[in-house]
């Protein structure tokens, strides 16, 4: 893997809602083995469920220029829809969210593309989504997460992230009021994961944005791998009291419980991250998130990476190749929030 980090060109407001985003890579690997009572053995109960036009009518689209400097338009609903951007399919009542793949745009340009964040905003719970695609292409930058006002003392947590090729997902937490949250391992079982952590600080600034990262393993966790599957299961259990759990499940690997709507994350296997509240003040990091759903095309990541990546030309110049984005979609089943 390759080494690099990007950094935010700006701490806004919650109304443009700013995500720093990264990041190093390498550094320790986590083990596999068999956990209990890292989460409370507790069946979670829906309290939002987002399916079919809930995209569209309960989040919000962003239209602002993208804080993270990427090479987009972000399109408002009307105009999403209107482009054939933002959309419901009638045979699943799934949700499509695409970057503009027929429009001429020049290199270095601006493409068409969405994103949208949940009207309401949240303090923990089981945060989960189900697609069946996400998008692929070298300078695409797609991301699911979640993040608080007045960024960073709010804190982000990134569920789904990663740029151009990348084979596996990454998982990061950005904390902004307290320099000693960090991610690390003790001596019990209970805070395995398997994941390779990329940064154990999650403080991050204007200036200084990786966070506290981890790198999943499953190549089915990301980009073609994750499409190529059949797209598959993301979830965060957001508990104050234990800390931060992120899962990937393949599409043939989604605990029963989780179909059946009963989610029980103790009965479930390792996740692949795991943030403790040993570590980390989880409520004074982390409050009063909304979600967030987008995909941005270059920008401080993805760009910065592009060299590295094993993507051809520049990214500027991908940018003018409409052909490049026609996979550049997510296709979500539904977002759930559990309680």
């Amino acid at each position: 893997m390759h080494t690099f980090s990007k950094l935010f060109l700006a701490a806004l407001s919650l109304t443009t809602l700013v995500g720093a985003r990264h990041q190093s890579r390498a550094h320790s690997r986590h083990l596999r083995t068999a956990v209990r009572g890292r989460s409370t053995n507790k069946t979670y109960t829906i309290q939002d469920f987002y399916q079919g036009e809930d995209f569209i009518n309960n989040w919000d689209f962003f239209t602002g220029s993208d804080p993270t400097g990427g090479n987009v338009n972000y399109q408002s609903k009307s105009d999403a829809q209107s482009k054939g951007l933002a959309y419901v399919n009638d045979c699943d009542n799934s949700t499509v969210l695409a970057v503009d793949s027929t429009s001429t745009v020049a290199a270095g340009g601006n493409r068409d593309s969405v994103r949208i964040t949940s009207q309401k905003s949240y303090n923990g719970g089981l945060f989960v989504i189900d697609a069946s695609n996400m998008p692929v292409g070298c300078s695409t930058w797609p991301s699911f997460w979640t993040v608080g006002p007045n960024w960073p003392s709010a804190g982000e947590i990134d569920i789904v992230e990663g740029v151009n090729n990348q084979a596996t997902n990454q998982m990061t937490l950005h904390s902004g009021t307290s320099q000693s949250c960090t991610i690390g391992k003790s001596n019990s079982s209970t805070d395995e994961f398997t994941g390779h952590v990329l940064g154990t600080s999650c403080y991050s600034t204007p200036t200084a944005d990786a966070g506290c990262g981890v790198e999943d393993t499953d190549t089915r966790s990301f980009g073609y791998g994750f499409n190529n599957a059949e797209g598959g299961v993301f979830a965060l259990l957001w508990d104050n009291s234990t800390g931060m759990s992120m899962w990937h499940f393949a599409r043939a690997d989604i605990p029963a419980d989780l179909t059946a709507q009963m989610p029980n994350p103790s009965t479930w296997i390792p996740p692949a991250g795991f943030w403790s509240a040993k570590s980390c003040d989880i409520s004074a990091n982390f409050y009063d998130h909304q979600m967030v759903i987008d995909t941005t095309i270059c920008g401080n990541w993805a760009g910065g990476a592009y060299s590295s990546s094993g993507c051809p030309g520049t990214c500027s110049d991908m940018v003018a190749n409409a052909t490049n984005y026609v996979d550049a979609k997510w296709v979500i089943n539904y977002v759930a929030v559990y309680q």
